[in-house]
């Protein structure tokens, strides 16, 4: 087929947003309510290609040749993105007439976030490379301008600056690659890439580009190092950081997906994800704990969560990553929107203290009990279902060292048999859980996508690395009642909460405090 409903959304978006640009000042007549129904309509459209999906197979649309080729694909990964992006931009649309209303740009505002979506529905839609380039450059203007939405202040000048410089340079980074791959391959098109690759192999100039194509999902990411510009947007309002945590950030990983059977031939390359993606996830999870601010910490938490999508693609769990981009993108949008709330909520609790220190004991016997009950759903689910990759059970394990921290709460020796009780089953409930959506997700896109790599001695080294960075980590959040109050921890808290002062150098490099000082 070459029509698919997952098609149209764009067009619907882009023409509201035109209409909606024509009256760009206060309380623009009509503007609000046509913008909702457009998101909704895009909204039905998505939904509809689901179904056509459903029925009649995969769509794919192709315009010219060569390396100016423009492919749309509608498939398993791309109906199931178009749906997820345009359900959250219904939400955020109809989120923003209340939040926007009586603004002096209120109708800038909707024209600009109606075209950012449609950008963003082509770019999950892409299927080559001009196509994809063009959607996340127009990705990346339209955001700007809604980062730039309050321009007097100059804390959003600077973030709205480092944003652009790192997104159009991993832009810039992925035309190069593209480049290259048509010099090898003679095209654009994604899967004619794929094709050619897998049958004759990587030579040099392909195994450069799959390189680039990293550096430039690492940037889109908001990877270690340059993380710093993703946790200054607060500046814009709420509905942009939604918008911006809850899909943009995912188009690295969009984008490894999309070429997962090319970026896969490359071990290095993979190497490369597993570690940059691990040492980021941890990272964030840190840095995170120290915030006050709620936005603050939320932005944090998308630091680590998209280190550990690439993480995951690294190791070539392709499905549970597209399942993790839908799933941070739906919990994500909704923290943000409801962070008011949450902060009236948490003003509200009672504060009776920690129930329980656990102890060094206490602690392994977590450790020990929730890998027990780990390897005993696994047990369960390989009897059922089949066997499971080495990755997908180091990553399950990286999961259940999370789950640790609270058993341990359990097994204090002053902790109540309720709570001992409650935090054995959350460790058992989350093993179930894991494996049951690893099913969901191979069961969805596992035809879809490429199986994970046989593991070879590279791969166990990095599978062994990353669980056992994972549970140091673990282990120590565990401890830290013991050693909270030790006067070493009190720098270490701000040096953390400051992200170790790397979002400063990149001001530096930027002239961002110039820039805050004199515009």
């Amino acid at each position: 087929m070459v029509f698919s409903f997952l098609f149209l959304p764009p067009l619907v978006l882009l023409a509201a947003a035109a209409f909606a640009w024509r009256q760009p000042g206060q309380r623009p007549e009509g503007v609000p309510k046509i913008a909702e129904y457009a998101a909704l309509a895009a909204l039905f459209c998505a939904f509809a290609g689901v179904i056509q999906y459903g029925f009649a197979g995969p769509a794919k649309l192709s315009i010219f040749s060569g390396p100016a080729v423009l492919v749309l694909q509608a498939n398993a990964v791309t109906v199931a993105l178009g749906l997820l992006v345009a359900f959250i931009g219904w939400v955020v649309t109809r989120y923003s007439r209340t939040y926007l209303d009586g603004e002096a740009q209120e109708g800038r505002f909707h024209a600009l976030m109606l075209a950012t979506l449609a950008a963003v529905l082509l770019f999950v839609q892409s299927g080559s490379f001009v196509l994809l380039i063009v959607s996340s450059a127009l990705v990346g203007l339209g955001l700007k301008r809604l980062l730039l939405f309050y321009n007097g202040r100059p804390e959003a000048r600077r973030a709205a600056t480092k944003f652009a410089l790192v997104w159009h340079s991993a832009d810039a980074v992925l035309a190069v690659a593209a480049v290259l791959l048509f010099a090898s391959y003679g095209t654009g098109d994604f899967s004619s890439i794929m094709t050619a690759a897998a049958e004759t192999g990587l030579t040099v100039v392909p195994s450069l580009a799959i390189a680039l194509i990293i550096v430039s999902a690492v940037l889109k990411t908001a990877a270690f190092p340059l993380h710093g510009w993703l946790t200054e947007v607060m500046e814009a309002p709420t509905p942009v950081s939604a918008l911006l945590h809850a899909g943009i950030i995912n188009s690295g990983g969009v984008l490894l997906i999309a070429l997962s059977g090319f970026v896969q031939l490359s071990p290095g390359a993979m190497a490369a994800l597993v570690m940059i993606g691990g040492f980021t996830a941890i990272f964030g999870a840190a840095v995170m704990l120290t915030q006050s601010a709620v936005k603050t910490s939320l932005a944090w938490s998308t630091v680590s969560q998209m280190g550990f999508l690439l993480l995951q693609c690294g190791l070539g769990l392709w499905a549970l990553a597209l399942l993790h981009i839908v799933a941070h993108s739906l919990y994500k949008a909704h923290a943000f929107l409801s962070s008011g709330g949450a902060v009236q909520a948490v003003a509200g609790l009672r504060r009776p203290g920690p129930i329980a220190v656990p102890s060094v004991a206490a602690v392994l016997r977590s450790f020990a009990l929730a890998l027990v009950l780990y390897a005993v759903i696994a047990t369960l689910f390989t009897v059922v279902i089949g066997p499971k990759t080495a990755q997908a059970l180091a990553l399950g394990t990286i999961l259940i060292f999370g789950v640790a921290y609270l058993v341990a709460q359990g097994l204090a020796d002053l902790a109540p048999a309720d709570l001992t009780k409650r935090t054995a089953l959350a460790s058992l409930g989350a093993a179930f859980a894991y494996f049951s959506f690893q099913a969901l997700a191979h069961g969805i896109w596992g035809a879809s996508l490429p199986a994970a790599p046989v593991p070879g001695p590279l791969e166990w080294a990095l599978i062994v690395l990353a669980v056992a960075s994972f549970g140091l980590v673990a282990f120590a959040q565990a401890l830290f009642p013991l050693w909270a109050h030790h006067p070493s921890t009190a720098g270490l808290r701000v040096h953390l909460a400051n992200g170790f002062y790397l979002n400063a150098l990149l001001d530096r490099a930027i002239g961002g405090f110039r820039i805050a000082k004199t515009d």
